[in-house]
């Protein structure tokens, strides 16, 4: 075992066991998103590869449950099994992050078939990722954004939620444009159809924004919720 740091036991960090080109992905981006990462690998160089940039990186097997306990992983909201080459090693892996009780397990699926498996095993979102999708899935991972998309010029658009400070404002008044460098597009009300955003619309408590911007500004925006 290698490590750089122990995580922080709390909502911001996340385990992400398999670190290859998507859980490499989804790690390097979590981290950069301010984010604590314990990460997973059996394979000795890439643990190696990752043990200076991640915040704690163990060499280990994560298809048993016994094993992920003694490295503190049930203590773990959220978990990525970025596993997908060896599908006993991914079925496996999501079982055994069942078996603890993490209450958020994502996995990565290579076929339809593996995905129902990994669905009927315990993982409580499938995703069947290119490597260009790790950036979004650590977005959503957290928490923070309901969806995400980049574009290749670094443009994002973003779904989540209104900060407080835009509360019983609108949209003129709350200025969020001018504060943080984004523009909202639309508003989501509970139990109301998405709308395109005025500068006399208001927000309330619960409301999700449609956000666009740099990728940068939209993250920062996002991470006030």
């Amino acid at each position: 075992m290698s490590a750089k740091k122990s995580p922080t036991e709390n909502a911001d960090s996340v385990v992400v066991i398999g670190l290859g080109r998507f859980g490499g992905s989804v790690a390097s981006s979590l981290v950069r998103l301010g984010h604590d990462v314990l990460g997973i690998d059996e394979n000795a160089e890439t643990v190696q590869h990752w043990a200076d940039q991640l915040t704690h990186v163990v060499q280990a097997d994560a298809t048993s449950s016994d094993v992920l306990r003694q490295l503190g992983v049930k203590d773990f909201a959220r978990a990525v099994v970025g596993i997908g080459s060896d599908l006993e090693a991914s079925v496996l892996t999501v079982l055994a992050l069942e078996e603890l009780g993490v209450p958020d397990i994502w996995a990565k699926a290579t076929s339809v078939k593996h995905g129902r498996i990994l669905e009927r095993t315990g993982a409580h979102h499938v995703v069947y990722p290119e490597a260009a999708m790790g950036e979004r899935v650590a977005h959503l991972v957290t928490g923070k954004m309901i969806d995400f998309i980049e574009f290749d010029d670094g443009f994002a658009i973003a779904k989540t939620g209104a900060p407080k400070e835009a509360w019983g404002k609108t949209l003129s008044e709350s200025a969020l444009r001018s504060k943080y460098g984004v523009t909202v597009i639309a508003l989501k009300q509970t139990r109301a159809d998405l709308t395109y955003a005025k500068a006399d619309t208001i927000v309330e408590p619960g409301d999700q924004l449609i956000v666009a911007g740099t990728a940068a500004l939209v993250e920062t925006f996002a991470a006030l919720t």
